[in-house]
């Protein structure tokens, strides 16, 4: 029970579909003790609400930092960037804490390279494929205002539509 307490609260600080920060383009960040108390922040954040990936503007703040899990380990980027991608695409079913956990099917590189830096800014190069590409391109595109609703096919969007006003109709 405690745990679903966490989750809910942690969720409830994520900003969902339809929040207009959602769409905006984020600033650079520059690395102080303020943004790294912001990292620990999303890390919490990220890993109460059960998620793989956070992006600073699904909690309202609009700076280009992200937060992901991957190989056992928390990771925090800095101005991310993808600076190359695989002409290779792979298309699978994406949830996001910012759309109900709701899921639907996106087309992703199946490899990239990602470029930014750490909190200590240091520069970091990520070559990644399969889920931690998808992660990462599904939290850099939170940085540029995109959400995976953006990236579906219509009908798919349709959809996820209805079932986001019937979700927002029960409550």
């Amino acid at each position: 029970m405690a745990g679903n307490r966490k989750s809910r609260a942690a969720l409830a600080q994520i900003r969902q579909f339809g929040d207009p920060v959602l769409k905006e383009e984020s600033r650079e960040a520059e690395v102080d003790d303020e943004l790294r108390q912001l990292a620990e922040r999303m890390v919490k954040i990220m890993h109460e609400a059960d998620g793989v990936g956070l992006a600073a503007p699904q909690i309202g703040i609009l700076r280009k930092i992200i937060v992901f899990h991957i190989d056992d380990k928390d990771h925090v980027l800095v101005n991310p960037e993808i600076t190359w991608r695989s002409r290779e695409t792979v298309t699978e079913a994406e949830g996001c804490l910012s759309l109900a956990s709701m899921a639907c099917e996106v087309e992703r590189a199946a490899r990239i390279k990602v470029e930014g830096e750490d909190l200590d800014g240091n520069r970091k190069v990520y070559e990644l494929e399969g889920i931690e590409a998808r992660i990462l391109q599904h939290e850099i595109d939170h940085l540029h205002g995109y959400m995976v609703i953006n990236r579906t096919s219509r009908q798919q969007r349709r959809e996820l539509m209805a079932r986001l006003r019937e979700m927002q109709m029960e409550s």
